[in-house]
């Protein structure tokens, strides 16, 4: 049994973890904040981009009478052979499970298309460094000429396998998310697949509706079936228990749910979107038809995968501050059982010593 200057090393030990665990909750909590209001704010913008589209599709025909063609290649379904697969995961660790359960989302896809090539574009310093020990990096036929559909297709590589990791083009876009460089890779992606160089983009991320609402998805976002609905391919909810330790969590850093909240301000985006996008208007475009679907639809693209990155960088800070939380609770609960551990072993001693003073005097 550990003696009391041991256990009074472990309780030392304990509260200063402690103490870095608990900082760690509160700047995880007060970056969540601003995250939460980002991904929010962008809500609006989403739903009535897509209400756009919809209105567009409402009044011009997708397909030309006269050729008989698609007005624009993202409308086009083709069987999928080339696939690439954006997996938006965390920049850090000390996250819970955030990490794992997007890998596992992913290395569930991959199993479940065994016959199909697969891209892995890795967004997301962890879920990059897991998927490089298990699946080989692309190579290229010439490093040195190596251009932006090169780096996406499979065009220009060396024979590999059918499961390739992209380069790090992309790494640092989660540091600090902007349009400008998720427009930059939803331009690539939308060319790649008007070249046909690629036949689907699924996109596994966090899907982040509040603190206590939340689930890891599987989604195709080309080719666009049905504009302004997810075409989820798979989908993992948070449990109960997920739940329940997030909302205490929540509500020690003083951060609220936001369930409510968040709610109220998609179901009044999408209801005034609705009236937008179904109203009874002629509206007379000067544009050409294919001109304005290339206008719209790439940039629809784009706003789908920042969308999709905020969210997942808000899904990471509330899982970090829950993780951190939990760790909290945990070292005080150890705090706890080794204090009173230490004041048994210090009851024991004295009271042998106690009892060899007085066995020393009655043997006198």
């Amino acid at each position: 049994m550990a003696n009391v200057l041991d256990l009074r090393r472990r309780i030392r030990s304990i509260k200063n973890t402690r103490q870095i665990t608990k900082a760690m909750k509160m700047v995880a909590a007060a970056k969540l904040r601003r995250a939460q209001e980002r991904a929010f704010a962008s809500r609006p913008y989403v739903t009535m981009m897509a209400s756009v589209l919809q209105s567009l599709k409402r009044r011009i025909e997708i397909y030309d009478p006269e050729t008989g063609e698609v007005r624009h290649p993202l409308l086009l379904t083709r069987p999928e052979k080339n696939v690439l697969l954006l997996v938006i995961s965390g920049e850090g660790g000390f996250a819970g499970a955030f990490n794992a359960n997007i890998i596992k989302a992913a290395t569930n896809f991959i199993a479940a298309h065994p016959d199909e090539h697969i891209d892995i574009e890795a967004i997301g310093r962890k879920g990059r460094d897991i998927l490089r020990r298990r699946y080989p990096a692309a190579q290229y036929l010439d490093a040195q000429k190596q251009t932006e559909e090169d780096r996406l297709s499979r065009g220009e590589r060396k024979s590999g396998g059918a499961i390739e990791i992209m380069d790090d083009h992309y790494r640092n876009i989660l540091h600090k998310i902007t349009f400008d460089e998720v427009r930059e890779l939803g331009r690539e992606i939308v060319t790649l697949y008007s070249r046909e160089k690629i036949d689907a983009v699924y996109v596994v991320y966090n899907e982040f509706k509040s603190v206590i609402q939340q689930r890891v998805v599987v989604e195709r976002i080309l080719p666009i079936v049905e504009i302004g609905k997810q075409q989820v391919a798979a989908a993992e909810e948070m449990t109960r228990e997920e739940r329940e330790r997030a909302a205490q969590a929540a509500a020690s850093a003083g951060i609220s749910p936001g369930s409510e909240e968040a709610s109220a301000a998609a179901k009044e985006a999408e209801e005034e979107a609705q009236r937008f996008g179904t109203a009874d208007i002629d509206y007379i475009y000067e544009q050409d038809p294919k001109d304005l679907f290339n206008a719209i639809l790439p940039r629809y693209i784009g706003t789908l995968l920042y969308h999709a990155m905020i969210e997942s960088v808000a899904a990471e800070f509330a899982a970090r501050m829950t993780a951190m939380d939990s760790a909290t609770n945990n070292a005080s609960d150890l705090i706890d059982h080794y204090t009173l551990l230490m004041n048994r072993v210090r009851q024991a001693a004295i009271t042998k010593e106690l009892i060899e003073i007085v066995s020393g005097a009655a043997a006198l």
